[in-house]
């Protein structure tokens, strides 16, 4: 295993006791760099983990969502589907993603993507970085909710690996839909949560500016889910050359998880989220 990953588990491969990270910075604090600019860009993200990446579009019933990219590349030898979230890189690009907030068409495109990858049973790697899902009265009024229930229920059935990474914001179920992986990985400076700190402090306290206070109440730093089991692995981003050392950390997993009988895989992811 990669040196610059925690293990999966509490304890050690070699049986010894697991030893938390220890926690240097408060909860808000992560959650700041969560929301904060990454030195590398979502598609130079996908390059540095795939070569000869083909990208594709729309959801074959409406539109085309640039706030999900998704396409299949090779990871050395081995194809792969890549889905990932998109903040954009200047105010026009997030207008148009709405700052990383998908779409109904998004999330179905990302259902297509992951079908096409079960039926060659090509691995699946999402790279999560949102908000949440675009709250929109057009992204309502065509299925939102539909959607990501839509891609939930097929994930849990999915004959084919998938690994989720949280690279940045994880909001609510517009980060769990692409997030039902066989193992769940996140950086150490991501976040994971059921809605924002702001939108939390606002629902307890009537108060949104309380949300640094909500932020450590609510438990969403990687190393408070590692504790939980809700992620697997805390990935240390690394900067610039955070990409390649996160294609050196996937390569054995994936295929670790393609090695697997695809019923014993389903099996359990399935057992996985149950025990939440």
């Amino acid at each position: 295993m990669p040196h610059h990953l925690f293990p999966p588990k509490h304890q050690s491969k070699q049986g010894g006791p697991f030893r938390m990270p220890k926690k240097e910075t408060s909860a808000y604090a992560t959650v700041q760099a969560a929301r904060a600019p990454r030195p590398y860009q979502t598609r130079e993200l996908i390059n540095g983990l795939v070569t000869n990446f083909h990208e594709f579009h729309g959801d074959r019933q409406s539109h085309d969502d640039p706030a999900v990219i998704g396409g299949i590349g090779w990871l050395d030898q081995q194809a792969v589907t890549v889905i990932a979230t998109d903040k954009g890189n200047d105010l026009t690009e997030r207008l148009q993603t709405h700052f990383g907030s998908p779409e109904p068409w998004g999330y179905r495109k990302a259902l297509r993507l992951m079908k096409q990858a079960a039926k060659f049973h090509r691995p699946i790697v999402t790279l999560i970085n949102t908000p949440g899902a675009y709250p929109g009265k057009e992204a309502e009024a065509n299925g939102q909710g539909a959607a990501i229930a839509d891609l939930l229920v097929a994930c849990a059935d999915l004959p084919t690996p998938i690994l989720a990474i949280l690279v940045g914001e994880g909001g609510s179920g517009g980060a769990l839909a692409l997030a039902f992986g066989d193992e769940v990985w996140m950086t150490d400076k991501s976040m994971y949560s059921i809605l924002s700190p702001e939108g939390f402090a606002a629902i307890l306290w009537k108060d949104a500016s309380r949300a640094k206070e909500a932020a450590e109440v609510m438990q969403l730093t990687p190393q408070d889910l590692l504790a939980k089991g809700v992620c697997d692995r805390i990935v240390p981003d690394t900067g610039a050359d955070f990409p390649a050392a996160l294609k050196a950390a996937v390569k054995p997993k994936l295929a670790e998880l393609t090695a697997m009988d695809p019923q014993s895989l389903v099996a359990k992811r399935q057992a996985r989220f149950r025990q939440f």
